[in-house]
């Protein structure tokens, strides 16, 4: 099955962002597809996920292809999102470590993961 496509939701700069709209629901689906952010800026970006599962379960940016992302061998960053409310915020990203070859990143739920991901993308300062 094909990653489940989940858009940026664009910060503003010198503004404000609805936190309350525009997350995507993580459910089966998206546990066994694994989640695909297209065109991404990996290093203005920062993904929000929410965990509401009695049990604690991890959340895997998938390392990159080489080339583009030279440190691919690093590996996944795996990092584990409490029970119940557990809240996380991961990113900014290296590109050189985490960079898929058709320019996407990949993200994907440890069986159980319920909550929901919210993928934003930082202004640039002008």
């Amino acid at each position: 099955m094909p990653r489940t496509a989940v858009a940026y939701r664009n910060l503003v700069a010198n503004s404000s962002l609805n936190g309350a709209t525009g997350p995507t629901t993580v459910d089966a689906t998206l546990v066994t597809n694994g989640v695909v952010v297209e065109d991404a800026v990996p290093e203005l970006t920062v993904i929000r996920v929410t965990h509401t599962d009695g049990t604690a379960h991890d959340m895997i940016v998938r390392a990159g292809d080489n080339p583009p992302a030279l440190a691919a061998g690093q590996g996944d960053l795996t990092v584990e999102v409490a029970l119940t409310s557990g809240v996380r915020y991961f990113g900014p990203f290296e590109s050189g470590r985490f960079l898929q070859s058709d320019g996407s990143l990949h993200v994907d739920f440890e069986t159980g993961f319920v909550g929901t991901i919210d993928v934003l993308r930082i202004p640039r300062a002008t």
